[in-house]
């Protein structure tokens, strides 16, 4: 590790430097680059307006100098939700579950999502612009694959490269940082996972009750449970012809859940304070402040429609649970609404 330096000026005037103390996060999944932070502490570093990182300080010219923000700690926050999805690559085109799945958040209550974009498929594209413009979205650019070689997998031991899975762990503590005084609480989960109340209407009743019940918890985990996407529901009574040639998957069609098995761990994802929260990883936090609660499924729990973990499991083996058929009446229309006006939906289908 090269040591590094930190320039901060303050509103223009004289710069000064001091050097930094880096925090290597310890999860990292085995690969060569991990997630760190660079803490710059010194002689006035607390009035800075404007902060860069060098391993030189003989020319300070040529920096790119980023501004301080988080100045002020606010008490009422702009949104009460927000989702940090980690990353798009791969030119994903998932549509139909992208829009189900962003549409199933607003009738929880999620007011913004904040999606890293290294690459994605050109209709997608037309959807995250919808998206965008309505206000709910908002689209980080993340070119990481032009600067290392990003895995396309969390597992080091299965896929290659230089960093666990085109950078997730840097862009969900960014996006902790990013909303610490924007969103009252941020969802850390992936863009096929839905975060869903069981025993509460929305996301803003089950995080009252567990507040109440909860006081001092910070980080909040939620179950992740298996819908397998080879596993259809047999009516068919949602596989509507308008979405017939529409790429991805169709949540409402995928009813069964894989059960718990008592010897696997079964991983979670987040719902946090982000005020409270230093350092994340995936699965878990690295360091906050507060306590940490483990969210009983029959409460919450995370309906996540991919390829099955369990895949010799018959039909009869998993559980039915049609929790996303409670939303129907509203969501069909709302997903129609967001293809057409991506320009993927025609009008006359």
């Amino acid at each position: 590790m090269q040591p590094l330096y930190c320039i901060y000026c303050k509103n223009g005037q004289a710069c000064e430097s001091t050097m930094a103390k880096i925090e290597i996060h310890s999860d990292h999944f085995d690969f060569p680059f991990g997630a760190s932070d660079v803490l710059c502490q010194g002689k006035h570093t607390q009035n800075a307006t404007h902060v860069a990182i060098s391993p030189d300080i003989s020319d300070i010219n040529n920096l790119d100098f980023l501004p301080v923000k988080n100045r002020v700690n606010n008490e009422s926050f702009k949104y009460n939700f927000t989702i940090c999805i980690s990353s798009l690559f791969g030119k994903y085109n998932n549509i139909l579950q992208f829009a189900q799945t962003m549409e199933m958040y607003k009738l929880l209550g999620v007011q913004r999502v904040v999606i890293y974009n290294t690459s994605c498929g050109s209709d997608l594209d037309k959807l995250l612009q919808h998206y965008e413009k309505e206000g709910i979205l908002e689209i980080v650019p993340w070119p990481i694959d032009q600067f290392l070689n990003p895995s396309a997998g969390w597992n080091g031991k299965l896929h290659k490269g230089d960093l666990q899975y085109y950078g997730q762990l840097v862009t969900l503590n960014e996006c902790i940082y990013r909303q610490m005084y924007q969103s009252k609480y941020v969802l850390l989960n992936d863009i096929d996972e839905i975060i869903m109340p069981y025993k509460y209407a929305n996301l803003a009743l089950l995080m009252d009750a567990l507040q109440q019940e909860h006081k001092d918890v910070t980080v909040y985990l939620i179950e992740n449970h298996i819908f397998p996407k080879t596993q259809f529901e047999e009516s068919g009574k949602f596989c509507l012809p308008e979405w017939k040639n529409i790429s991805g998957i169709n949540i409402m069609e995928h009813i069964y859940r894989e059960p718990d098995r008592k010897n696997i761990y079964n991983p979670t994802k987040m719902i946090i304070n982000p005020r409270n929260m230093m350092q994340t990883s995936v699965h878990s936090s690295l360091q906050h402040i507060g306590k940490v609660y483990r969210v009983p499924p029959d409460v919450c729990r995370i309906i996540h429609v991919r390829t099955p973990l369990q895949g010799s499991l018959t039909k009869e083996q998993l559980f039915v649970d049609k929790k996303v058929w409670d939303f129907a009446q509203k969501l069909i229309p709302n997903v129609n609404r967001a293809l057409k006006l991506s320009g993927l939906l025609k009008s006359q289908e």
